[in-house]
């Protein structure tokens, strides 16, 4: 019997050493952390760099802005384009009956197109006013 309670003796405290052995790796090993923070510093941006920020977001409204407006003016313009081809095709209709009527009627066209000149309305500055003429 006391040979096998030195046996146990010695296989517990052998126990107990492996246990104690394996606890210390495994602290040793927990005992090396490593932290490292991520904090991040905005960097510092001068008066100038800011101004030119300000300016290229102004820039970007302004191409989205002008963008917009190209779209409507398009939009309008193809509207009036549509406005004059009709009135075209109305007056083309409309020329064409009156050189119907006419050729019915035997009224003869004009040599030449008939023009009213502003110019020749007014007095020409040879001619004097009544009002001009006594003094």
């Amino acid at each position: 019997m006391p040979r096998n309670r030195n046996l146990i003796m010695l296989s517990t405290a052998l126990a107990c050493s492996v246990v104690m052995a394996w606890l210390c790796i495994s602290i040793r090993g927990a005992s090396s952390y490593e932290i490292r923070p991520r904090i991040t510093v905005p960097a510092y941006r001068t008066d100038t760099a800011r101004a030119i920020d300000a300016y290229e977001r102004m820039l970007e409204r302004l191409i989205k802005l002008t963008g917009k407006n190209l779209t409507d003016i398009d939009t309008e313009v193809k509207g009036i384009a549509r406005t004059l081809h009709s009135v075209d095709s109305k007056l083309t209709e409309l020329t064409g009956r009156m050189a119907r009527i006419e050729k019915t009627l035997g009224i003869e066209q004009p040599k030449r197109p008939l023009k009213k000149n502003i110019d020749t309305e007014k007095q020409d500055p040879d001619t004097k006013r009544p009002s001009e003429s006594g003094r």
